[in-house]
């Protein structure tokens, strides 16, 4: 993606982030509510993602980007990288941490993402990024921020449609 395409976002914009991310994380609280671990692991077929994945995908996002917002990831190093973009779906339970465990540190992780954009600096928004998913050779914090939004709830509306995989009513109408 290009620039273009990816507005930056200016100081008035962190109460959407702030509120995109609330969403998100109430979302995925209501997607997940009932839905045990072993449900947690039921992969979607043909191909793609099970729940369990979605939301320890969902924490090594946020974990990549809390130090940003100055605050700490909650994920363990090995975790962080089993949920990793890129890695493997999970077909063995062994390789999941537990559903509840990944919830508790999903309630941890939003709660320090929205401190941590409540404290920041507006100023910051327009430098420079350590990183960018996208390739943008110009991504800034706040232009890499508003992906990150993206990111979550794209994930987010896959809870959803997992929750259902897995034998369960949707909770959104």
């Amino acid at each position: 993606m290009t620039t273009t395409m990816m507005p930056d976002v200016t100081s008035n914009q962190i109460a959407v982030l702030r509120d995109q991310a609330r969403m998100a994380h109430v979302v995925v609280r209501m997607g997940l509510d009932g839905v045990t671990h072993e449900e947690s692991l039921i992969q979607p077929d043909p191909a793609g993602n099970c729940l369990n994945w979605v939301v320890g995908h969902l924490l090594a996002v946020y974990d990549n980007v809390l130090p940003l917002v100055g605050q700490q990831p909650v994920l363990p190093p090995a975790a962080q990288k089993r949920y990793d973009r890129g890695s493997q779906p999970i077909r063995d339970g062994s390789e999941a941490l537990d559903i509840g465990e990944l919830m508790a540190m999903w309630d941890e992780s939003a709660k320090r993402y929205d401190a941590g954009l409540g404290a920041l600096d507006p100023a910051t928004l327009g430098s420079p990024a350590p990183f960018s998913p996208t390739g943008n050779p110009d991504e800034t914090i706040g232009s890499l921020l508003s992906t990150i939004a993206f990111h979550q709830s794209y994930h987010t509306g896959q809870t959803g449609l997992l929750r259902r995989v897995v034998g369960k009513a949707g909770v959104i109408g």
